[in-house]
């Protein structure tokens, strides 16, 4: 049984999924590829991770970088996987290109490639929105492409975490 609970953001409502114990889902209300993860069969109850999360994001949103990570369990393909491990290694008020991102899974797969552009299709699936810092991904000249949650909120994180000035 999947579970969900509802956070008011200063940016809008945010829904919190999880499978009992750990974090699946974190979506601004009417994102793209919203609630993707969730079963069918969920109910509405608030359990200790979202808790933990609404905890997070009290703090996250007080403009502060909230120091813990609450359980999480990635509902992904290895590769999306892959690269959500990698995008929690973006430290808050920093950025990383998709470029970069690739990079890295050369590295660490010992693959003779690896296209910025499949990075972006696994950046835009993200599932746990925020604390897994997709809105930290830029281009490779530093440019705001897509946020499944809206370029406005992405724009607004990262001024907020103080990674854009203008």
């Amino acid at each position: 049984m999947d579970y969900i609970w509802h956070y008011e953001s200063p940016l809008g409502g945010i829904t919190l999924g999880s499978d009992g114990t750990s974090l699946i889902g974190l979506w601004f209300d009417g994102q793209m590829h919203y609630a993707d993860v969730l079963s069918a069969e969920h109910e509405e109850k608030l359990i200790p991770v979202f808790k933990d999360t609404c905890r997070w994001l009290d703090i996250y949103f007080s403009g502060s970088e909230p120091g813990f990570t609450p359980p999480l369990v990635m509902r992904a393909s290895p590769f999306r996987k892959t690269v959500w491990e990698i995008m929690l290694t973006i430290p808050y008020g920093k950025t990383m290109t998709y470029g970069e991102i690739a990079k890295r899974i050369v590295e660490q797969k010992g693959v003779a490639r690896m296209a910025a552009q499949a990075v972006g299709g696994a950046v835009g699936h993200n599932s746990i929105s925020l604390i897994i810092p997709c809105h930290r991904v830029v281009g490779a000249d530093g440019s705001l492409t897509g946020y499944a949650g809206g370029i406005d909120k992405k724009v607004n994180l990262l001024r907020m975490e103080g990674a854009m000035t203008d």
